[in-house]
């Protein structure tokens, strides 16, 4: 069952515990100030000078120290195993839309278990911030205002359909999959539109339109 631990009306900022460059923290806060952490997140966290406002997840990537560190009362224990603790933290969060930071470009396995977790039903729309890219789940039109011959890829995570605009190669009458038609390597020509007919369709667009793709979602 999900249980709400965090629950907001602005956007609120998830760090993971994976690779974090040192401005990925800081970005994300400028925009969403509201921090919360995934388990081990929470050392990435405080070794930026950050108190979490609730830490999540199953704690075995969150050494002793670290949680001796912390307000009791921000500590969010959730015992099962079945899930990831992107997973457990993102669906603990009511948000109009969340960023990710320090879920992509460590493991690969972890980066692939993040994506899964974004397609999941009933949790908040989340943003992952990556060095170069933000990956995100088309689960509306989204409209970003971006420069023409930037890159934008489109990749499913199971069948799908959509529908584009401004881009070089448009989607309508495509249906993508992961084992036979992707979308990668795409390009704008200017202000694009992208949405699909149901869930599973990500979007991967350059780190520079965090803010633009922040208010794009949160609508």
């Amino acid at each position: 069952m999900k249980k709400l631990i965090v629950d907001e009306t602005g956007p609120v900022t998830l760090v993971g515990g994976g690779y974090m460059d040192a401005d990925d923290l800081n970005e994300a806060l400028s925009l969403a100030p509201t921090l919360v952490a995934a388990d081990g997140g929470a050392v990435a966290a405080l070794a930026q000078g950050h108190v979490p406002q609730a830490v999540i997840g199953d704690f075995d990537s969150l050494p002793g120290h670290t949680r001796s560190l912390l307000p009791q009362k921000v500590l969010h224990h959730v015992a099962e195993q079945d899930t990831t603790d992107f997973d457990k933290a993102l669906r603990a969060i009511r948000a109009p839309v969340v960023l990710g930071a320090g879920f992509l470009g460590a493991r690969i396995d972890h980066q692939l278990a993040a994506f899964h977790t974004l397609i999941q039903p009933g949790r908040s729309p989340c943003i992952l911030i990556g060095a170069h890219e933000l990956v995100f789940h088309v689960t509306r039109r989204i409209t970003l205002p971006m420069q023409a011959e930037e890159v934008v890829s489109l990749f499913p995570m199971q069948e799908v359909t959509g529908r584009s605009g401004g881009l070089v190669w448009p989607i309508e009458g495509l249906k993508m999959c992961p084992a036979s038609r992707i979308g990668t390597s795409n390009r704008a020509e200017g202000d694009m539109w992208v949405e699909a007919d149901g869930p599973g369709l990500l979007g991967i667009v350059p780190r520079g339109y965090l803010a633009d793709l922040m208010r794009a979602i949160a609508g």
